[in-house]
């Protein structure tokens, strides 16, 4: 992916020459203006020249495998552009460096001259490289630049049901098995097993969702092929909600908390993807005998699956084997031609659509790769058999058999811009959730995003995370109440080659405690051992990203690679238990992303104002009480989060922030600082510890904030008044957190004023006293998709009036300790698929008119009085009120 390399150098490049404008503005010594005038023109000329030759990669690379002259040509413009950008990342630094008096500037700016002329000469190796490109081009294969418009990025394809084509009746069996004879008092034992790609956690997972009501506890994970018995349990006791604190208990101790909860309740567990039969045998005391339980485990391994034979458990086996033709056909249609009404595959396609599924043979995820693949491609069977045309290439190789050769050919078509965002995804650890927004800030940062028309970072990166789920590349795990992908998983069989892909290629590695591990040329280490002895290794000047998955790390260890890795861009320490940052860390002029989130660091030193370069730096929920001075100087910084470790009451507790932080005027996000008189006419995004008397600032400083997206305000307890009537919300907010009492002579007035928020779509309020008469100011949200009132509701009854919030999706009211009717007329609420009351002690009736509700999903009642709860239970001609 050489391509993608390219692309993110070329960025590099432009920014650079963004600066020779104000450069040559500055007073320059004569040798330094005349070294510097030679070095821009040697920039300009090697962009160029790279757009060129990235160009000609798009069209060649996928050939690498195949012709080894193309394969040679391709890893020395990989190493070269490495190179240059080592060239791009220290010319930069070197022109902002701008500490020091005068005399000291001067003297730094003679030594310069000498390592511009150096990097000049670096930068003419590209012509070099661009001779030994046209004496090797592959004929028929140099220039012409793909044109074809590639943006279903643009939108998002819901996961459907059609990946249970062909394993209808195993989903029918397996539902038969686990709940048939649901009162026998056994253990019961199924497993589904079959190859990687064939679809045994979406059977699995489907009937999983259908079954678990008929369970008390239900419980869902994943074990992956490396796993220790102690964590093992702990994700088991995590899955089966019990909230004992677990974090220090040894296998004994976690076997008896396991143990005790379940006994008496009929539960179920899915193991998923189990790689040993040791996983089962030693963790299967653990749970209770004499009780009903259903245990369903997925594997690769037949071995696996027999684990299910002993006497005293029945034997439960399915065998996932591979589409035949009819289910294959079926399978690829859903997918490739899922916009069509009918999904039928046009007749001047059918052949090559039968060559297509030829080479998947029968596996349902390489179907669902190719289909994708196609589904963004013309229907033309021109273009369909230029992609048929690549597989063929590969195939006559070898290289990769099987499905993989299907998902390389996935790979290798994706536009170059998502290339490096999905091999980042790789290397995160096997089966981990990855959260939506981690990963877009490390996708910036790290340059692999460009700005397009009309669309902020963040759109763009989270449309590429978008296409890669679209793509069969990346599973969602979870999404929100809006649709929007919270957090995404990959598919082992899809990560063991990318892994292989980013490995050879330079872009990444995994540390899992080798004693003989080599970084090379890589850039980014992804650290997932707790021995990180080895790594003291000096001389990676080359690493630009440093990642931590282990709690226990020792950061001292890393300290040596810190030091000599001056061109860092990305350290993320999320989850590690580290008190304070070694020293290192402070000269990292290139590091854009500092992560602390979860860690336990206590305190950041003055010197963090020499990250002059930060953009994002993450330190919610940790042991800061409090932000140093130096952290106003950090003038790139675009977001900041910052909060304390627990929560007093229903609010986080802020960290408190230094005065300057008002002149960081690029800030996007502001999170959960503590407010004071000082800061609260920074940008905010979430404010906590508000104060009445900071409100009237509060409310100057966010109408000046005309691009606000999200906001949330927390008062410093919920018995503080925060009198908000001045507040004129800006129009491009969609999300509102409001978390204290508001001034109940002028609530009205303060929600009537909300009328011009047609973009809000998420309100929250706590503690807000509302009542009948001031509920129904909040009917001017049309918009709305999602309210939460938590312990915002005090009057006795509450009514939804006709064609009031026709779009929401989600009603939650939590702590209406005074509520005993709902009233609902006909025509309110007509999108509603999800209404909660929780706490609502005198709510003695089920709401009326609920049967208007056409679209409602789920109705839960938690914490009512018991007469509402056997008024439920009645049949429905019996029930009354």
């Amino acid at each position: 992916m050489a391509e993608a390399v390219l692309g993110v150098l070329i960025g590099k490049i432009g920014a650079a020459l963004a600066n020779e404008a104000a450069t040559y503005g500055a007073s320059l010594v004569c040798r330094e203006a005349s070294s510097l005038k030679g070095l821009f023109g040697e920039i300009r000329k090697a962009e160029g020249e790279l757009e060129i030759m990235k160009a000609y990669l798009h069209d060649t690379e996928k050939f690498k495998d195949i012709n080894e002259t193309t394969g040679i040509f391709v890893k020395k413009i990989r190493d070269l552009a490495f190179r240059i950008e080592d060239v791009v990342d220290e010319f930069t630094y070197k022109l902002e460096d701008k500490h020091g008096g005068f005399a000291a500037k001067m003297k730094k700016r003679i030594k310069r001259v000498k390592i511009w002329h150096r990097l000049a000469l670096e930068l003419r190796s590209i012509e070099e490289a661009a001779k030994r490109r046209d004496r090797y081009a592959l004929p028929g294969y140099i220039g012409g630049i793909d044109h074809h418009d590639r943006s279903p990025h643009q939108t998002m394809a819901f996961v459907r049901e059609e990946d249970l084509v062909g394993i209808e009746d195993k989903a029918k069996k397996l539902k038969r098995w686990l709940v048939g004879y649901v009162e026998e008092r056994k253990h019961k034992v199924i497993t589904v097993w079959g190859m990687g790609g064939v679809g045994k956690t979406t059977l699995v997972d489907h009937v999983y969702k259908i079954v678990k009501e008929d369970f008390d506890v239900a419980a869902w994970v994943t074990v992956s092929k490396n796993y220790h018995v102690e964590d093992l349990l702990k994700k088991i006791a995590t899955g089966l909600g019990i909230t004992d604190d677990t974090s220090s208990m040894e296998k004994r101790s976690l076997g008896e908390v396991i143990c005790n909860h379940l006994k008496g309740k009929r539960y179920i567990l899915v193991l998923d993807d189990v790689w040993e039969k040791d996983v089962w045998i030693s963790i299967m005391n653990v749970f209770p005998a004499n009780y009903i339980s259903r245990f369903v485990l997925t594997s690769r391994y037949k071995e696996v699956a027999s684990l299910a034979s002993s006497s005293e458990i029945r034997k439960a086996e399915g065998e996932l084997e591979l589409l035949e033709e009819r289910n294959s056909w079926n399978l690829f249609c859903n997918v490739a031609f899922r916009n069509n009404d009918d999904e039928r595959c046009p007749t001047e396609l059918q052949d090559l659509a039968a060559k297509f599924l030829g080479k998947c043979e029968g596996l349902p995820l390489a179907i669902a790769c190719i289909g994708n693949l196609l589904f963004f491609k013309p229907p033309a069977p021109s273009e369909w058999k230029k992609v048929y045309d690549e597989l063929e290439l590969q195939s006559t190789k070898h290289v990769i058999p099987g499905a993989d050769m299907i998902l390389k050919i996935s790979l290798e078509d994706l536009p170059y811009e998502l290339k490096n965002c999905f091999l980042h995804c790789a290397l995160f650890p096997e089966d981990s959730e990855m959260n939506r927004r981690r990963l877009i800030r490390h996708w910036i940062t790290a340059g692999f995003i460009k700005e397009k028309a009309n669309k902020m970072l963040e759109e763009v990166a989270e449309g590429y995370l978008n296409d890669l789920v679209n793509r069969s590349l990346l599973q969602v795990v979870e999404r929100n109440e809006f649709g929007r992908v919270k957090s995404c998983r990959m598919h082992d069989v899809i990560r063991s080659l990318a892994l292989e892909k980013a490995e050879n290629e330079g872009f990444g590695r995994i540390y899992e405690g080798s004693t003989t591990f080599s970084m090379d040329v890589t850039r980014r280490l992804f650290i997932q051992s707790r021995n990180i002895a080895p790594l003291t290794q000096s001389g990676v000047r080359h690493l630009r990203a440093i990642h931590a998955f282990q709690s226990s790390i020792d950061i001292d260890l890393l300290r040596p690679m810190l030091a000599s890795s001056i061109l860092l861009s990305t350290l993320d320490l999320q989850g590690t238990q580290i008190k304070m940052l070694p020293d290192e860390v402070f000269s990292l002029f290139n590091l854009r992303f500092l992560g602390l989130r979860y860690s336990r660091i206590e305190v950041l030193p003055e010197a963090v104002g020499r990250l002059v370069n930060l953009e994002v730096l993450d330190a919610f929920n940790t042991g800061l009480l409090s932000l140093p001075k130096g952290v106003a100087k950090l003038k790139k910084l675009r977001f900041l989060y910052a909060t304390q470790q627990g929560r007093i009451g229903q609010v986080w507790s802020g960290t408190e922030v230094p005065r300057g932080i008002r002149n960081l005027t690029g800030l996007h996000a502001l999170q959960c600082v503590k407010a004071s008189s000082d800061n609260v006419m920074s940008l905010l995004c979430w404010i906590s510890s508000v104060k009445s008397e900071h409100c009237l600032n509060l409310c100057s400083a966010i109408m000046n904030m005309s691009q606000l997206v999200h906001l949330s305000i927390a008062a410093t307890n919920e018995n503080e008044v925060l009198p908000l009537e001045a507040l004129r919300l800006p129009a491009t907010l969609s999300k509102l957190e409001l978390v204290g009492q508001l001034e109940k002579k002028r609530m009205d007035q303060t929600l009537s004023s909300w009328s011009h928020l047609t973009s809000l779509t998420q309100l929250i309020l706590g503690f807000s006293k509302l009542d009948e008469g001031s509920f129904s100011s909040l009917v001017v949200l049309h918009g709305l998709r999602h309210l939460d009132l938590t312990e915002a509701y005090d009057g006795i009854k509450l009514c939804f009036l006709v064609q009031s919030f026709p779009r929401l999706r989600h009603l939650g009211i939590w702590g209406a300790r005074r509520l005993k009717h709902v009233e609902i007329e006909e025509g309110a609420l007509g999108s509603l698929a999800e209404l909660w009351f929780q706490k609502c002690p005198e709510l003695k009736c089920v709401p009326r008119g609920i049967e208007n509700l056409a679209s409602l999903e789920e109705l839960l009642l938690e914490d009512t009085t018991e007469e509402l709860t056997e008024k439920l239970c009645q049949k429905p001609e019996t029930r009354n009120g």
